[in-house]
Parts: C-alpha cells; structure tokens; sequence
C-alpha cells in the first residue's frame, strides 16, 4: 500500500481548479477557504467572480481524485481518500 499525503495548499490548488474548468474561468479567478465543523464535517467555500459556493465533503473528493491523477499519474477511488484534521487539513490517498 501507498500512500500519498496532499498538504491544504494542494487541496485548495486542486479545489481551484477542479472549479475553474467547472465554471470556465481561469484558476486565479477561484478563492477557496477549508474548514472543518464538529456538525458538519469538512467543506469547503469557493468564490469564483464574487458569488459563493460551499462544498462539502464528497465534492472536495471529487476535486482531489482528478488532481492526483494529472498531478501524480495516481488512480484512487473515493473510498482511497481520507480528509485528516491535525494542525491544518490534509488529504491521505491510498492506492495498491
């Protein structure tokens, strides 16, 4: 087993622009800010042109599959994926 430890930066990066194809902008037109509540787990809020969107969860996974596969060549699955809150939110992709 392998494992790949994504730091926030990455996860915003990968936010960024997994959002930016969504909407046809340009990566730099997407901000993105992380947290994480007790009640509703991990989101994210992204501003593209001023409007506000929260993600949650499982769309953050979604951002982070397609970015390690450009990125790294790697081919996870959702379940391969694990959101860890330490002293700043990082993601864990395990793969064979």
């Amino acid at each position: 087993m392998n494992s790949t430890v994504l730091s926030m930066d990455e996860i915003i990066n990968a936010i960024c622009l997994h959002m930016a194809e969504r909407k046809a902008v340009n990566p730099t037109e997407v901000q993105v800010e992380l947290s994480w509540e007790e009640d509703t787990g991990y989101s994210a809020e992204v501003w593209v042109h001023g409007r506000s969107q929260f993600l949650v969860e499982s769309n953050m996974i979604e951002a982070i599959l397609r970015y390690v596969h450009t990125e790294y060549g790697i081919r996870a699955y959702r379940e391969d994926v694990r959101l860890d809150l330490d002293e700043e939110i990082t993601a864990v992709v395990t793969t064979d």
